[in-house]
Formats: C-alpha cells, sequence, structure tokens
C-alpha cells in the first residue's frame, strides 16, 4: 500500500493512503461514485455526469481497469481507473503517438472530502502507478462544460490536446507525457 505525504504534517492528506480496489470494495466505489454524481447533478443540472453506476458495473471496471483507491483509515474516500483499452470518446490522432498509453476512464472523490487536496494525490497515484506499468503517457477525456473536469486535470500536469464533439457531447482531450 503506498502512502502518499505532503509537505504539511497533520492533514488529511498525510492520512491517505492508496492500493488496488479488491472485489470486497465495489459497493463502496459505486456509492462514492453514484454520490459524486448527484453532487455534479445539483450544482451544474443533469448531464451525462448524472450517470449512475451499478455494483455489477464498478465489479466489470475491476476486469477491465486497475482500480485504485484511496483510503483514509478504512474509509474508501478517492477511486481512480485506468485502463490500457482505448474508450470510444477518444480520438487518438489528438494525441501525441506513443506505444503504450494508458487512458483514465474515472475520477470520483468523496463529496465530504473535495476540495481538500485528495483527488490531486489520487492523480499523483495513478501517474506513479502508470509510470511503474512502464506507460508513456495518459490519456483522458473531460466534458467541455461547468461540469467538466479539465481545469481540475491542468493543475494536475495534463496538457489540452484537442475539443471535440462525440455524440453531441462537447469534450475536451488532456495528456500528460510520463517519463
Amino acid at each position: 500500500m503506498k502512502r502518499v505525504r505532503t509537505q504539511k504534517s497533520g492533514e488529511l492528506t498525510d492520512q491517505l493512503k492508496f492500493r488496488d480496489a479488491t472485489p470486497d470494495d465495489v459497493a463502496v466505489i459505486a456509492g462514492l461514485q453514484n454520490a459524486a454524481a448527484g453532487a455534479l447533478t445539483a450544482r451544474f443540472g443533469a448531464g451525462h455526469w448524472s450517470s449512475l453506476v451499478t455494483e455489477r458495473s464498478a465489479a466489470l471496471a475491476q476486469r477491465h481497469a486497475r482500480v485504485r483507491v484511496g483510503r483514509l483509515g478504512k474509509r474508501i474516500v478517492t477511486v481512480v481507473r485506468l485502463a490500457t483499452k482505448k474508450p470510444w470518446a477518444i480520438d487518438v490522432s489528438y494525441f501525441t503517438p506513443v506505444n503504450r498509453p494508458l487512458y483514465l476512464t474515472g475520477v470520483a472523490v468523496s463529496v465530504a472530502h473535495q476540495g481538500q487536496g485528495l483527488g490531486k494525490l489520487a492523480m499523483e497515484d495513478a501517474c506513479a502507478v502508470a509510470r511503474d506499468s512502464l506507460a508513456d503517457a495518459i490519456r483522458l477525456d473531460a466534458y467541455d462544460s461547468p461540469a467538466g473536469a479539465g481545469d481540475f486535470y491542468a493543475k494536475c500536469g495534463f496538457n489540452e490536446r484537442g475539443r471535440v464533439v462525440y455524440r453531441n457531447d462537447p469534450l475536451v482531450y488532456y495528456e500528460l507525457l510520463l517519463e
């Protein structure tokens, strides 16, 4: 289990520990993702970000992606999914050609813990996992709307690669090249 520390001791971020998700985490992951979707819907109105996940889909995610959870004690407060398979909404022509990209297909932070730096630490963990797996880059898309997380990804060091509309949804592509 990897522990991430910040420079200020004693904060929540000092206590956040990361590990791969297990089948026992499925219900908690689905609940966390649904609560985050509900909060976005309450703040920005209905959209694709309003989609709810089932426990079945959360379990399938673990079969098709590497799912990382961040824990405060025994409580899961962050979830990140990294996949080797390209999502349908990604057009690779917008990205830097690399041999081994990973695709970030989901990030969620517990509503009660948003805005405290835990999402950034979860992204740092995802980058470390990607580097350890010898990936060349992390690619993702974000909604091009107020509910989208583009600013967050930019703050995490991702570069914008293009803007597209896929099935009537405006998206922004981001990429982080890994060393």
